[in-house]
């Protein structure tokens, strides 16, 4: 008797994400024989397929703005959400910067000659199959694929509810152009459901997904670090800060701190603490910007002396991502206070220091423990694209593998290759 199609039972997440992993891990292995020129001109049609899919890719996004505005998203997500033709060209002009980037794949990282006259090198290699849990940003599905396929990695993506349709556009678009240059379609899936058991599944895949990287918010990146049986490469927050030394020139710190702050406020690189040196000349003139641009400022109570408009701050402010035109303010006594607050409350991600001291500096760049430390320079630079990468698959805060924003060279591992001429063990 045959069977009935109402009769087949559904695939469960779990066996979704175990046949996905294993047509991934097919393509990857298949990917990593591809020389590098066909890579890269793989994903320069996976570019230009973005382009010309524009307009399906604004359409899509059009209705995730619309669900996300009816679901109640701040205007930090829903800016992190949108999609315009100026975006969409930014995406493809990232996948193609990635086209051009030296391939590490293969890249000798060292080599020695042992006694015996074997010579060993440690060479860069593909980590395998990679997966990536990511939010609200959709232009992430593009530099993913794009990182992953350049340095001949698969990837299994898996965005978030709010941008389901801007997610599945941008991937059907990426896939044609990719596989017009001959890279299997399998090398880049996109999970085809929003079940939350699929990211339980993804989580748990050891032996068949070699690494996870999420991006999104603290509570989805907290999940993924406790409940991962395969190795992660995450930050949780981005609690960054910029401290405005006592010799700090006063045209250059006002510049700084409102960029650092207002130039958008829902990345991770935004500036969500800004301290002030107890004999700064200029807080006011630090201030009084980010009022008049829609910031709440909330301030410790010698901060709120600087401008009656600041608000008092919470505990818990200076250890908040807020993500949004609010900003905590403290004011410091130099250098050493400084960096007490900020061992205390930074997340490891990108902290800054602005003055004309270079001994100061020199000092706030050695001691700072974070991913990215800075000087006279604003936070929102934290960006792979910004750092020449091409770009970023995300900003890593630990201390194993990749630290900061993690781009191609970031995606390898290495092997040993032994060459020997007969010798033997004793």
């Amino acid at each position: 008797m045959s069977t009935k199609p109402q009769d087949i039972a559904p695939e469960s997440p779990a066996a979704l994400v175990e046949r996905l992993a294993r047509a991934g891990r097919a393509a990857q292995a298949e990917l990593a024989r591809m020389p590098s020129p066909a890579k890269e001109a793989a994903l320069k049609l996976a570019a230009a397929a973005l382009r010309r899919a524009a307009p399906e890719i604004l359409a899509a996004n059009a209705i995730d703005m619309a669900n996300g505005a009816t679901r109640g998203l701040t205007p930090a997500l829903l800016d992190r959400l949108r999609l315009d033709e100026g975006r969409v060209a930014a995406m493809a002009d990232a996948v193609d910067q990635v086209a051009g980037l030296a391939d590490p794949v293969g890249q000798e990282i060292d080599a020695a000659t042992r006694p015996n006259g074997m010579v060993l090198r440690r060479v860069r290699v593909p980590i395998g199959l990679i997966g990536i849990i990511y939010e609200s940003r959709p232009n992430v599905t593009a530099d993913a694929a794009a990182l992953c396929v350049r340095s001949g990695n698969a990837a299994l993506l898996r965005g978030g509810s709010e941008a389901v349709h801007s997610n599945r556009a941008i991937h059907a678009a990426l896939v044609a152009g990719l596989a017009e240059g001959g890279v299997p379609a399998a090398a880049v899936q996109l999970l085809p459901t929003q079940d939350r058991a699929a990211v339980g599944a993804m989580l748990t895949a050891a032996g068949l997904i070699n690494m996870i990287v999420p991006r999104g918010g603290k509570s989805l990146v907290a999940r993924v670090q406790a409940d991962a049986r395969v190795p992660v490469l995450a930050h949780l927050d981005g609690i960054c800060h910029t401290f405005v030394h006592a010799a700090a020139d006063p045209a250059m710190a006002e510049a700084i701190v409102l960029n650092a702050k207002m130039r958008r406020t829902g990345i991770c690189g935004s500036m969500e603490t800004l301290l002030i040196d107890a004999t700064y000349p200029a807080a006011a003139a630090l201030v009084a910007p980010l009022i008049a641009a829609g910031c709440e400022v909330r301030g410790d109570a010698r901060a709120r002396a600087i401008d009656p408009r600041i608000v008092p701050a919470a505990d818990n402010d200076w250890d908040t991502e807020y993500l949004d035109a609010v900003l905590s303010v403290a004011v410091v006594d130099g250098l050493d206070a400084a960096l007490a607050h900020i061992a205390r409350h930074s997340s490891a991600h990108t902290d800054a220091i602005v003055t004309d001291d270079a001994t100061a500096a020199a000092r706030f760049l050695a001691e700072v423990d974070s991913a990215i430390v800075m000087h006279n320079a604003s936070s929102q630079f934290a960006d792979g694209g910004e750092f020449g990468l091409g770009a970023e698959i995300g900003i890593a805060t630990g201390r194993l593998h990749a630290r900061g924003p993690v781009a191609l060279e970031g995606l390898t591992t290495y092997k040993w290759l032994v060459h020997g001429s007969g010798q033997v063990r004793s």
